[in-house]
């Protein structure tokens, strides 16, 4: 290789380095993510405070670090999961992590809604569970109404009882995945009750499919 092209190859070589070291991020810092994992649980907070409407603000401080603390110790507890399924040599999934999180889960739960119904009334608390759900209990009853055809009062009153069990199991879920897969769960026992019942789910899902093309049904895996 000549002079002039070493120099020139090696002016490009660094060149790219420098344009690398421009665009890319160093590794966020512990310090750096806690900041991030601090403003999305107070985005959290914030939210669920302006559904409840709350006019006492000594009441309104109350829920917000109720909320906070909640979401925590979730992230606690599922760190000691995962680092405990880890050791015995499991994949960190939610079908590895089910039992232990619904064990590590009942007094977290008990305390947290307890707490929540001394300063909020039913209605309110429910809106606590919807808002850390995603909603997932109004979206998916609309869905099944408008997706399945023929579905009976009975059938309707099923479907919400067992989203709303669902609902009260995936509260707790640690992630969105997570929790739709708690979901998922409870769908897949409703579409059963659905198909003994007189319907057809398969035939629904594929009928409401066709119509709305490249269009995600909420009610199906």
């Amino acid at each position: 290789m000549t002079p002039r092209i070493l120099t020139t190859s090696l002016a490009l070589v660094l060149c790219s380095a420098a344009v690398f070291a421009q665009n890319s991020t160093p590794p966020a810092s512990a310090v750096e993510l806690e900041t991030l994992y601090t403003t999305t649980l107070e985005d959290r907070a914030a939210d669920i405070l302006k559904a409840l409407s709350l006019t006492n603000d000594t009441d309104a401080v109350t829920v917000h670090d109720l909320i906070i603390a909640q979401y925590r110790v979730m992230r606690s507890r599922d760190a000691l999961i995962d680092a405990q399924l880890k050791a015995m040599g499991k994949d960190v999934s939610y079908q590895n992590r089910a039992s232990q999180l619904q064990a590590e889960s009942k007094s977290l739960h008990a305390y947290f809604f307890g707490k929540l119904a001394e300063k909020l009334t039913p209605d309110q608390v429910e809106k606590v569970k919807d808002k850390m759900t995603y909603n997932k209990v109004k979206v998916t009853y609309d869905a099944y109404l408008a997706i399945v055809p023929g579905l009976t009062d009975a059938d309707k009153a099923k479907i919400m009882e067992w989203l709303k069990a669902a609902r009260e199991e995936a509260v707790d879920g640690g992630s969105a995945p997570e929790k739709s897969a708690i979901f998922q769960k409870y769908k897949d026992q409703i579409n059963g009750y659905l198909n003994a019942n007189g319907h057809d789910t398969a035939k629904a899902f594929k009928d409401w499919a066709d119509a709305h093309p490249n269009t995600n049904n909420p009610v199906a895996k």
